[in-house]
């Protein structure tokens, strides 16, 4: 069953409508994977995954689980607190044929996170920037990670937080969805990754994005 008990899920679950996925699902078909992802993927890609297992969170229309389905990744597992995502990926799965190596989760990662397996590598996608506790999300997810964990999220700069402030938090007030973007501390969230046993491999600044891939040492 899904799980969905906290204000900031319930406000993903209504940013993320039917709507909002069928637009992104049409630039995706038309433009593929924002320039973000393809640097993670890449940056994933260039290591040999041949064989390895995937934990994707907040993936989205699953464009990362695709992508590494493709180059050698045996099997995924999405969990997205999305449902209208979560059917989106899986019809995408369905349309590029491996629907059958995907298991999809509803829900917030943190809630089901005893649920969810140990994998070789784990990515984020600009998620931890929609997620309130970020100790939590960040350790529970960095544990599953065996072998890489990938994240794309905001950079720690001021003129990153005032745009976030502006272009999403303001706007999510006005249209009274309780959903707040986070701009985190970068420095915190590596600390957590390092106490889990995760060193720094690939870093790469892409304007108020920063994509990075940690290895377990």
């Amino acid at each position: 069953m899904p799980v969905m008990d906290c204000s900031q899920c319930e406000g993903i679950e209504a940013k993320f409508n039917q709507k909002y996925v069928n637009k992104k699902i049409k630039k995706y078909l038309k433009d593929g994977p924002k320039k973000t992802t393809l640097c993670l993927m890449r940056a994933l890609q260039s290591e040999d995954i041949q064989g390895m297992t995937l934990l994707d969170i907040g993936g989205g229309l699953g464009d990362i689980q695709h992508a590494l389905l493709k180059s050698g990744v045996s099997h995924a597992v999405n969990v997205e607190g999305s449902n209208a995502y979560v059917e989106a990926c899986e019809a995408e799965a369905q349309r590029q044929g491996h629907a059958g190596r995907i298991r999809h989760l509803h829900g917030d990662f943190v809630s089901l996170a005893g649920d969810v397996p140990s994998v070789d590598i784990v990515t984020l996608d600009r998620v931890i920037c929609c997620y309130h506790d970020m100790p939590q999300l960040v350790n529970l997810s960095a544990q599953k990670a065996r072998r890489f964990y990938g994240v794309v999220y905001p950079r720690d700069a001021r003129w990153v937080k005032l745009a976030m402030l502006i272009y999403y938090n303001l706007r999510h007030w006005l249209q009274r969805n309780p959903m707040r973007n986070f701009v985190h501390p970068t420095g915190a969230v590596e600390a957590i990754l390092r106490e889990n046993g995760l060193e720094r491999l690939f870093y790469r600044e892409m304007g108020p994005w920063q994509v990075v891939v940690f290895a377990r040492q």
